[in-house]
């Protein structure tokens, strides 16, 4: 799996830089074209939002990699290793059953629905918007089930503990 793992992470890396900068192009030359020109773009403002909402959903998942995402773990830090393991088990297929059930489940059924719904400004469906949202579900699951598996053989420790932050 980790072979997978770390390839999926370039993937999300390199897609992130991309979606990111394409962004700010897109943001700069609304802004451009409309205090410069006086004659603002008509589908900057719904690229914009829609690379937005991409971008913001590979970063989710390429956090989820790193086990980066938000953790109040100061209670389970009080439980002994074998009950941070139980709990971290039940997290991870938590988060597994949301990426698969809200994710692609949910996602694959917006993109259903709104498939024959033309973006007013862009020449593509907004169904075609909504594909982020199962993509990003599979590779949430994905991530889970790597660390789940990791922390049952021991390869993780049960709660991410972050380095603690140096003040500079």
């Amino acid at each position: 799996m980790e072979p997978i793992k770390k390839g999926l992470d370039q993937v999300l890396k390199g897609a992130s830089v991309v979606l990111f900068a394409l962004l700010v192009v897109i943001v700069v030359w609304q802004v451009f074209t409309r205090q410069v020109l006086n004659s603002p773009s008509a589908w900057t403002e719904e690229l914009a939002r829609y690379t937005f909402v991409w971008v913001g959903l590979f970063a989710t998942a390429l956090v989820f990699s790193e086990r980066g995402h938000i953790a109040v773990d100061f209670v389970v830090d009080k439980f002994s290793p074998r009950v941070q393991k139980v709990v971290a088990v039940c997290v991870q297929l938590s988060i597994i059953l949301f990426a698969l059930a809200v994710l692609v489940y949910g996602g694959l059924r917006a993109a259903n629905g709104a498939w024959n719904q033309s973006l007013s400004a862009l020449p593509t469906q907004v169904g075609v918007m909504y594909l982020a949202m199962p993509i990003v579900g599979v590779l949430i699951a994905f991530y889970a089930v790597y660390h789940l598996q990791a922390v049952l053989r021991g390869a993780e420790e049960a709660i991410a503990h972050e380095e603690d932050p140096q003040v500079v």
